[in-house]
């Protein structure tokens, strides 16, 4: 009965190993509607600023701030990336990396120099194998999203850019559209496309400025480009949690599965070697 004893360890091995997936199933359910939340409150502050900031634009029309000069020519951009810190989450960060690769190869392409900024572990470790030039990281995000981790990052590539150094700088990043659901997403942060400037109005705007419309202006790109940023990471840990709970499902299903065939091999295996003792116990005693 030896190979009944292998198999019953390997059973009991599938057991232990469906124990800790449903429980990590059961931790990332709960995690998830938590994530949702802070993602679902993040939004109505964002669209605040955008569109004071669109609003001021357009009643100034001849304001000029660094953030948001055009460059006609990209010889070089930055490239944030949204990861997560840890595995076990279905193909969310591959199929995020697939589309940061692609974009770094189509930049590559037209000979235009990247840089990377990793927000999070995965797209950092993914960036530093392929020997990209990674001018700026934060890891160990936990699972809320905190500003005084993201800012440093985040400010490196914005003063980059105001000082000419980038042209163009994009974000990747995993948007959640359900929990069976989410897709890879690249925006443009900067230079900021006219669609996120454009605000549905019947009237026009006016502001008293203190201390001017100069500094107004670049207090609330930094803010608006911040709540960007802000909320792609959270809805990558929303994403994160949704794909991390499906693919445990798929994992403890798969492995109650793996315990079922192994039942079945082992009780044939027993009923064989049960079978073969009572025919040697019949072919003894027809021979006495």
């Amino acid at each position: 009965m030896a190979v009944g004893k292998e198999i019953l360890t390997k059973i009991r091995s599938v057991q232990n190993t469906q124990k800790i997936t449903r429980a990590m199933q059961m931790v990332a359910t709960s995690k998830m509607r938590k994530t949702q939340e802070r993602m679902r409150a993040a939004r109505p502050y964002a669209e605040k600023v955008r569109t004071v900031m669109a609003h001021l634009a357009q009643a100034n029309a001849d304001l000029e701030h660094p953030l948001l000069a055009r460059r006609d020519v990209i010889k070089r951009a930055g490239i944030i990336v949204v990861t997560s810190d840890k595995g076990l989450c279905g193909g969310l960060n591959a199929n995020i990396l697939k589309r940061f690769f692609s974009k770094v190869k189509e930049l590559q392409d037209a000979d235009v120099k990247v840089d990377v900024c990793c927000l999070g572990q995965k797209g950092l470790s993914a960036a530093q194998r392929t020997r990209l030039n990674v001018t700026a990281s934060a890891v160990h995000l936990g699972d809320v999203p905190k500003m005084d981790k993201l800012i440093g990052p985040l400010t490196v590539m914005l003063k980059q850019y105001a000082d000419g150094e980038l042209d163009a700088v994009y974000i990747v990043y995993s948007r959640f559209i359900n929990t069976m659901k989410q897709e890879p997403a690249l925006e443009q942060l900067l230079p900021l496309s006219p669609d996120n400037m454009v605000v549905e109005h019947t009237h026009s705007w006016d502001y008293l400025y203190e201390p001017n419309a100069v500094d107004v202006m670049e207090f609330l790109v930094k803010r608006y480009i911040e709540s960007v940023v802000y909320q792609s990471v959270a809805e990558n840990m929303a994403s994160e949690q949704a794909a991390r709970m499906v693919a445990m499902k798929s994992a403890t299903d798969n492995a109650g599965n793996a315990i079922k065939q192994l039942r079945l091999v082992y009780n044939k295996s027993r009923q064989a070697a049960i079978t073969k003792e009572l025919s040697e116990i019949v072919s003894g005693a027809a021979a006495v």
